[in-house]
């Protein structure tokens, strides 16, 4: 990899998608895959004035072999000094940044209901941490880097190198990285206007969205009252501006938790714990889904939905134009980061606080009164394609079409 694109790159990541501050304490989240760009993301913390980094370690490789080997015990179990660093580090005033960079079939040989143990216990344990980020107290990024295995999944005809070389490629062409380019410019460009396309949709208040596609879909959407429509940058607590995905294309709200009827239809497949679930589909009634079905991964998709019981209904709606960058490479990444802004998504489980006013201030139990979804986890799946039509209704009951053929129409 190009040393000086890498370092343009951190610094995006660090200037703009956690936008950190100085003497801000900065924790990455990563694989060890990644280290070439850990060590490139801490330098540029540091030049920013980071108080101290510090890099939250994974292993895929032996995660694996103690899913399959260490007792089902241990999987309904969370070390305190692990909920402690989470905990502490947030209280801190931390900037995270996540590396998602996960092998997409990893864990197609664990139970499943063992991957549903540990990601329960975890979401149990580090439901401080996670409300924290959610409701925007701290500021955090999420953004990828290839690895050899995600790589040779995405284009499996192509040797290691070359299929890593792709990769980097693709993703710095997503991220608006390149020798020429100002990524820091190109950015407030970009995100200025997402924020205009928020605009819009705000200024309409609709009550509620109609999706419909030739794949199937058909599916209402409420949206609760003081919903807010949020795109490109983010306010933290602090004030401090900050993006929370690289790359984003979405502009995004939540639904209201008992206002969801029809059915929809995944147009892309849905990376979850180290499976696969494709040729998916799920019926709502009353917010809740109460049939569903999978081609392949059905077993996953069902682990998922009984997580608990918010799991079941959604936490967000994403809109995104079928010709965005993403979409438009026709590559289908087996990555939630890059696929969920190829094509306009919905999320199961856990809802933004931040996407109802007043929601980064209320109880669990005030977000619920206002139909805001609560569970352990947040989930998004694609369901955007080239025919997707999402009409808007008005509260007072004009009908405006939002998107058309997959594109804004406005």
């Amino acid at each position: 990899m190009n040393t000086n694109l890498l370092r343009k790159y951190a610094a995006l990541v660090v200037r703009v998608g956690v936008n950190l501050q100085e003497d801000q304490p900065l924790v990455i989240h990563a694989p060890i895959a990644c280290a070439d760009f850990v060590h490139a993301l801490a330098e540029e913390g540091y030049c920013a004035g980071a108080h101290d980094v510090t890099v939250n370690w994974s292993d895929e490789e032996f995660s694996h072999i103690r899913f399959r080997q260490a007792p089902a015990a241990r999987f309904r179990e969370f070390p305190a000094w692990r909920k402690a660093f989470y905990d502490e580090s947030a209280a801190q005033g931390a900037a995270f940044i996540s590396i998602a960079a996960e092998h997409p079939d990893l864990f197609s040989d664990v139970d499943p209901k063992r991957l549903t143990e540990a990601g329960q216990t975890a979401g149990k344990a580090l439901q401080g941490y996670r409300a924290r980020l959610m409701s925007n107290q701290n500021t955090w990024c999420v953004v990828s880097v290839p690895t050899a295995a995600w790589a040779c999944k995405v284009f499996p005809h192509e040797t290691e190198e070359t299929a890593a070389a792709r990769l980097w490629t693709e993703i710095l062409r997503a991220v608006r990285v390149s020798e020429e380019s100002d990524p820091v410019a190109a950015w407030k460009e970009h995100v200025s206007a997402l924020q205009k396309t928020a605009d819009f949709l705000n200024a309409h208040d609709f009550s509620e969205l109609h999706y419909r596609n030739g794949l199937g879909t058909d599916l209402h959407v409420e949206l609760p009252k003081g919903h807010i429509w949020m795109g490109g940058a983010e306010r933290a607590a602090s004030g401090t501006m900050f993006v929370a995905n690289i790359p984003t294309e979405e502009v995004y709200t939540l639904p209201k938790r008992d206002g969801v009827n029809g059915v929809v239809v995944a147009s892309k497949p849905l990376h979850y714990n180290g499976n696969l679930i494709s040729g998916f589909s799920l019926t709502f009634r009353a917010g809740k889904v109460t049939d569903y079905h999978a081609e392949n991964g059905e077993e996953y998709l069902r682990e998922l939905l009984q997580t608990d019981e918010g799991a079941s209904f959604l936490g967000e709606a994403a809109l995104v134009p079928h010709a965005s960058p993403i979409s438009a490479s026709g590559i289908l990444f087996y990555n939630t980061l890059f696929d969920e802004n190829a094509s306009c998504h919905l999320a199961l489980g856990k809802a933004y606080p931040t996407c109802i006013r007043g929601g980064d201030g209320m109880t669990e139990e005030e977000l619920l009164r206002h139909g805001v979804n609560h569970s352990l986890v947040h989930e998004d799946f694609m369901i955007g394609t080239a025919d997707l039509s999402v009409v808007g209704r008005t509260r007072t009951g004009q009908e405006i079409t939002i998107m058309e053929h997959g594109s804004f129409s406005f």
